[in-house]
């Protein structure tokens, strides 16, 4: 590992559950504890617990803060009630992505915005140059002193249950709540990046150990299990969800990426506004699709996709899906090339292999409630 990288509040942890460590976005973080694929099952069937300490976490207060959100982010940051949460985008002037996140509502004039940790420093800067317009705003980075763990999986509600006195059961999806986890002072949020049912749990940086010792006790006899980035990424696109720096980039704008949903054009003046009603006007020249291989192969980021042995666009996540048994991936792809049925090929070590483009997502829990 690099000197410079940093380590989250549960580097140890890792270490005494024999992690295989990586450097992720500047921080060291566990790939794997007993494999990729058991990690993966153990989400899709039990529960898994990630340590997600090295995301970016800014608090925004204030008479203006919601203007000042509206203003920095495609989603309508005013229909928030107290508790609810968001997905959203930072858009730039040209209407391309600088970075997608969870929005929460935590008071009146008190939200929660969550980024990438790789754009962490990038959302920073950006959201304080934009903040110069605004009076009545206060924005400040609280990294360095949240840590976050996730809990994910169909039996993730019993195990938190255990040791929080916060209802969990009536805490809806994309909804947020105070309450003590193992007597920890936390904000509790029903959200994840899986595709299964799960919470988010934040807390303070020095009391991570205990939070994550005490989840993994709970749920020792629910077949929870640790779970490194390796599954977090094979869950994600399974669930068909985009990564920064994959699915989006500055080079991408929400439309492409199939993200018009959580652009709200009629919200009043926004970064990117004018870039963005255009796009929507015009439609995109180009689409994110996904896709299953019809013969041998793992698809993996770059590679290309042709048509016909002509080059039509790029691989953006690629992996063998350890619950359908067979290789998916994501990529960009002409809107004319978009349609599901579409026969194309991805060039895998020089070779095209065939595949056939489909509808995302490629995994979807059975749901009994609100999604």
């Amino acid at each position: 590992m690099s000197k410079n990288t940093r380590q989250t509040p549960l580097y140890h942890e890792h270490l005494k559950l024999g992690a295989k460590m990586t450097d992720f976005a500047g921080w060291e973080m566990p790939l794997q504890y007993e494999g990729v694929i058991t990690e993966h099952q153990a989400v899709r069937t039990n529960a898994g617990i990630f340590d997600l300490s090295h995301m970016g976490e800014f608090e925004i207060t204030g008479e203006n803060a919601v203007h000042f959100l509206n203003y920095c982010l495609t989603n309508n940051a005013a229909k928030l009630k107290i508790g609810q949460a968001q997905y959203t985008l930072m858009p730039y002037t040209d209407g391309s992505v600088a970075d997608d996140a969870i929005l929460y509502r935590l008071d009146e004039d008190k939200y929660l915005l969550v980024v990438n940790a790789a754009n962490t420093q990038k959302d920073l800067e950006w959201l304080s140059h934009q903040k110069l317009g605004f009076e009545k705003v206060n924005l400040e980075d609280i990294s360095d002193r949240t840590a976050l763990i996730a809990i994910q999986g169909p039996k993730s509600e019993g195990i938190l249950q255990k040791l929080t006195s916060a209802d969990l059961r009536n805490l809806k999806y994309y909804h947020i709540t105070k309450g003590e986890v193992a007597g920890i002072d936390a904000l509790i949020a029903r959200t994840g990046y899986t595709g299964e049912d799960g919470f988010e749990i934040f807390l303070p940086w020095d009391k991570a150990t205990v939070v994550w010792r005490s989840l993994l006790d709970a749920g020792k006899d629910s077949g929870l299990k640790p779970a490194g980035l390796g599954s977090r990424d094979t869950l994600r696109i399974e669930a068909g969800m985009p990564l920064y720096g994959h699915e989006l980039s500055e080079q991408v704008n929400p439309y492409e990426a199939g993200l018009d949903w959580a652009v709200k054009l009629d919200k009043g003046d926004f970064v990117g506004r004018e870039a963005l009603e255009r796009e929507k006007q015009l439609g995109p020249a180009r689409k994110l699709v996904g896709f299953t291989l019809l013969e041998m192969g793992v698809p993996r980021a770059e590679q290309p996709i042709q048509k016909q042995g002509r080059q039509i666009g790029f691989v953006t996540s690629g992996t063998f899906s350890p619950t359908l048994k067979k290789p998916i991936g994501m990529g960009y792809v002409p809107s004319l090339f978009a349609r599901t049925g579409t026969l194309i090929d991805i060039v895998i070590r020089n070779k095209p292999v065939k595949a056939e483009i489909v509808q995302l997502p490629f995994y979807s829990r059975k749901r009994g409630g609100e999604s």
